[in-house]
């Protein structure tokens, strides 16, 4: 197949593409190469016989004959990051609603159109996510995104309106879109735009909502998204490592190589239109927990702090029921979290040491009202 992916320099882009070329498509990437990600002097860097264009993805309608006769594209140009959506509101919504719209146009331009579209959405269209009540764990609720004076009062648990705590439970993707923050909002209006536009223009739209992928080759120098990375960072430099809230919250952890099995196995599967999948391991690790595998996947013996500091927009736990994707496109993840960490600390422990820039990055929350203590 001649494959299209936008973004495709990115951390889930390259790895994609390597996988793409070694199966034998004929494999184009698209990417901007921003500073944030790629560092102040990037360079064009793919896999052998892959097809490089540096292209902000929102001037894509310009440039038909990049899209025009690909069979398929994955779309996994973004701007990234849950705390900074929050101020660089327009950049999100024009990168990612936009960029959207425009890939959209160059379809509709094209004369022989791809078959099926491929989106790299997120777990943050969820919200807080799916939970239960003490009363009823047979029943899925879905609580409001927790407020600046809830966070600022140290009651970091969703509660019922009695003020009961609730317990957080595998998210399907039927639970509604409920986004906590801008970065949100636009993952979900990219869903939103390619189910609108698919029938119309010939191409199946495929919907995968990432959980936190993690693994050898993301970047070591954005201090606004990717804990294990900043972490990192920070260990190898002797740093103590600064946890929000009091730990507990968690995530689910995602290694690159299964997000890669997931998006090669839609490239052929049959699928239902507008098909929506969750693809993660399943299960949930607190923060403390992952700094503890972490320093000892890596051999760090540095402080560790709970701070207390919290962040407007981020979320307490979310895990992704992976049901669907089991069943639709067989997907079972293989690398377990110790493994994964053991692989990205072999590969992180090679690469350049970079400055730490999380202050930097939390300063600017401060600034903005968006971070407390």
């Amino acid at each position: 197949m001649k494959i299209m992916v936008t973004g495709g320099l990115g951390f889930i882009g390259q790895a994609l593409a390597k996988r793409l070329e070694t199966a034998g498509h004929d494999v184009i990437l698209i990417d901007s190469l921003t500073p944030q990600i790629h560092g102040t002097l990037p360079t064009l860097k793919a896999p052998d016989g892959v097809a490089v264009t540096r292209l902000d993805v929102r001037d894509i309608a310009r440039h038909v004959d990049l899209v025009d006769g690909c069979d398929a594209v994955y779309h996994l140009a973004a701007e990234t990051g849950t705390a900074q959506s929050m101020y660089r509101v327009q950049e999100y919504v024009a990168v990612n609603e936009l960029g959207t719209a425009a890939l959209i146009e160059a379809i509709a331009a094209s004369k022989t159109r791809p078959k099926r579209v491929i989106l790299a959405s997120s777990r943050s269209v969820y919200g807080e996510g799916a939970y239960t009540t003490p009363a009823r764990p047979d029943i899925l609720v879905q609580p409001d995104p927790r407020t600046p004076d809830q966070l600022a009062r140290n009651n970091w648990e969703p509660q019922t309106a009695a003020g009961e705590t609730l317990r957080a439970v595998a998210t399907p993707e039927d639970l509604p879109f409920s986004p906590g923050s801008i970065y949100a909002a636009t993952k979900a209006s990219q869903e939103l735009l390619l189910r609108a536009a698919g029938p119309a223009l010939g191409f199946k739209p495929v919907i995968f909502r990432f959980q936190n992928v993690y693994g050898e080759g993301q970047s070591l120098q954005n201090p606004y998204t990717g804990i294990i990375s900043i972490f990192f960072n920070r260990a190898r430099q002797g740093m103590t490592i600064p946890i929000y809230e009091d730990g507990l919250e968690s995530r689910d952890f995602i290694h690159i190589q299964d997000i890669v099995d997931g998006l090669l196995a839609a490239l052929e599967a049959d699928l239902p239109n507008g098909a929506t999948m969750n693809l993660g391991a399943g299960e949930a690790t607190t923060v403390l927990g992952l700094v503890e595998e972490l320093l000892k996947a890596g051999s760090f013996d540095v402080p560790v702090k709970v701070t207390g500091q919290y962040r407007v927009g981020d979320i307490r736990h979310c895990f992704a029921d992976i049901t669907r994707a089991s069943s639709l496109i067989g997907f079972k993840p293989k690398i377990t979290l110790s493994e994964g960490l053991a692989r990205f600390c072999m590969w992180a422990g090679a690469q350049p040491v970079h400055e730490d820039r999380l202050e930097q990055a939390s300063a600017e929350l401060r600034a903005r009202k968006l971070m407390g203590d």
